[in-house]
């Protein structure tokens, strides 16, 4: 199947280029903000993360008067990122060096973890300490709080982060994180910056049945790659995910070795023989799991790994320049997770200048019990990859056009009746979490149903539906600051889902099939625009008309109220004459009130005998 989506980068070399302090672009971006009190940063995987705190903790300590760093990370293997550091020799002040009895990445259990940490806070010759969330959530509960005055506390991959068992409630309330300084680092900024990769492509495919079948068809071990099959909890899942890892490497071939130091599978691939070095993250014995965490923390060459099976591990914070391919089965429900099994490829490396992520998710099948969770797991996808093609383009800024003759500005567009931020929060929204307030909004069970089934109006979607889930996530915020980030959504998402030309000295950008002069912009012309008919128009040619009527009438079912009473009549003493007489059955987006409901009623019917057929099967 083909890309869903293809972006094309320039290769400018900016992202990876050093200043004379030895800091990448994104790094001395957040340097920038180093005294404040409370930062937030925010940028893609491979960017130098790791290292940006690495700069901003020793300014801490020196110039700063603080006199200890915490580094939290939210899994042993992701510490080796935080590990000494030659940094002088590049131009800064000092190197990244402390005590290796804290560095809490290690094996070992928490209690002995956290009289390090006890120790360490008492200790005023020791100023550096690498542990993992567990551990700090432990040693906090087991000193004072002031323990903690005039240490600054670094949590890496922070979304991970939560006050509940679900990580579903943020930890962060919108007052809370109105403290923080922001420092945000685009995905376009960062792979239109490198020297090798060239292009990315997001795509999909389908299967039936069980998605071991289907590997074959899209996991070409040629290509170094990294492969997460489904939880255990998900409807993808076998629930035996160690049969599912053996059933994977007999598609590859044949096992002749496993390495008794290292852990790592050669496996004969079929056909040719070429011996593959596999991975298996999945087992999840600690000594077997040290031990190829170890090698694959200390790989050098290209070609000392070809196959990485994992589960919930390789995702972030797990640096493999060389992986070429990300695939993964089954839908994600997460922006944030999404992005960083992608950034698992987007390393910039010699050996490749194409990365391709692929998402193997289930086909729904009319007769499937399953049917309505699948299609839910279709569209989410389709949704996802089309928000993935938007954080990967480049960024816009939108302003208010107040009169015909105003210079332009490079990078921004201007817009008639448009309103900007009003205040802090709205603006911090709109520079720093547009995209997972999208992702909120593309992911929204009901806008879901506005995709393939009947036509709702652009304004509706636009005016009604999108507040509505502006206000449940942000409920702080006045009906004046909803109106405002709803209006960057919309712009956003319809300049970001269209083309833009330029014809001589005009712009145009393509709307709703056809092409505007970009100065003719207002906000109620775009507010006449489906922000999210690209999805529809991907899903409508992505299926066949089979499948995509089962998608359609799956999600209409969802809608219908309607009794067995008035179905069983419509089909007996309507349904049957109006076929006979048009040679069609009724059309559910007829403007016939009555052509409507018979539609209706043989979508009612349809999802009954599903049902029926999937409690006699069980």
């Amino acid at each position: 199947m083909p890309n869903l989506v293809e972006v094309t980068y320039a290769r400018n070399g900016k992202s990876l280029a050093v200043d004379s302090l030895g800091m990448r672009e994104m790094q001395a971006r957040a340097f920038e903000a180093r005294n404040a009190q409370y930062l937030l940063l925010k940028a893609p995987p491979a960017s130098g993360k790791s290292r940006a705190l690495m700069f901003l903790g020793l300014d801490k300590l020196f110039n700063q008067g603080l006199k200890k760093v915490i580094v939290a990370v939210p899994e042993r293997s992701i510490g080796s990122s935080f590990g000494k550091t030659d940094l002088t020799s590049h131009g800064f002040f000092a190197d990244w060096d402390f005590n290796p009895d804290y560095n809490l990445c290690t094996p070992g259990g928490e209690s002995s973890k956290v009289s390090a940490f006890k120790n360490f806070l008492g200790d005023p010759a020791e100023t550096i300490l690498i542990c993992t969330h567990a551990t700090l959530r432990f040693a906090f509960d087991a000193v004072d709080e002031s323990a903690f005055n005039d240490v600054l506390l670094a949590i890496d991959e922070f979304h991970h982060v939560s006050v509940d068992a679900e990580n579903s409630v943020p930890v962060l309330l919108p007052e809370d994180e109105g403290r923080f300084t922001k420092v945000t680092y685009n995905y376009y900024e960062q792979l239109n910056g490198y020297t090798h990769l060239k292009t990315l492509g997001i795509g999909y495919h389908f299967y039936q049945g069980r998605y071991l079948s289907a590997i074959d068809e899209v996991l070409n071990t040629d290509k170094k790659t990294i492969l997460h099959i489904p939880n255990v909890n998900a409807g993808e899942s076998t629930k035996d995910k160690h049969k599912e890892v053996d059933a994977i490497l007999d598609i590859v071939g044949d096992v002749i070795h496993q390495d008794t130091d290292t852990g790592v599978i050669s496996v004969k691939r079929h056909g040719d023989g070429k011996i593959i070095k596999v991975a298996d993250l999945v087992n999840d014995n600690p000594k077997d799991r040290d031990k190829i965490v170890a090698y694959l923390r200390d790989m050098k060459d290209v070609d000392d790994m070809d196959l990485i099976i994992a589960l919930g591990m390789a995702k972030e914070g797990f640096d493999w320049p060389y992986c070429e391919h990300a695939l993964t089965v089954g839908y994600r429900g997460s922006l944030t997770e999404i992005i960083q099994i992608i950034g698992r490829a987007t390393r910039d490396s010699g050996n490749k200048n194409h990365a391709q992520f692929t998402n193997l998710i289930a086909q729904p099948d009319a007769v499937d019990d399953e049917v309505k969770i699948a299609v839910n797991n279709m569209l989410k996808a389709i949704t996802a990859s089309l928000l993935m093609e938007q954080v990967l383009a480049p960024n816009f800024k939108f302003k208010t056009k107040r009169f015909d003759d105003e210079e332009d500005e490079e990078g921004t567009i201007k817009i008639r009746g448009f309103k900007q931020p009003s205040s802090q929060r709205v603006k911090d929204i709109v520079e720093s979490d547009l995209n997972d307030l999208k992702a909120a909004i593309l992911q929204d069970n009901k806008m879901l149903q506005a995709l393939p089934g009947e036509f709702i109006d652009p304004e509706v979607i636009n005016k009604v539906m999108i507040p509505k889930i502006i206000q449940t996530k942000y409920p702080e915020l006045s009906d004046e600051e909803i109106e405002e980030i709803r209006q960057h959504v919309v712009v956003d998402s319809v300049i970001k889902n269209g083309e833009i030309k330029e014809v001589g000295d005009k712009r145009f950008v393509r709307m709703a099939g056809k092409f505007v002069n970009i100065e003719d912009l207002h906000i109620d012309l775009i507010d006449r625009v489906n922000p999210f008919q690209k999805a529809f128009e991907v899903l409508s040619k992505s299926v066949t008309a089979k499948l995509l009527k089962v998608i359609q009438e799956t999600i209409d079912a969802g809608r219908i109220q309607m009794t067995d009473e008035e179905a069983v009549i419509l089909y007996r003493d309507k349904i049957g004459p109006f076929v006979k007489k048009h040679g069609r059955e009724p059309n559910i987006n007829s403007t016939d009130p009555l052509e409507k409901r018979m539609a209706d009623a043989l979508v009612y019917l349809r999802n009954k005998k599903r049902q029926r057929a999937a409690g006699n099967s069980e």
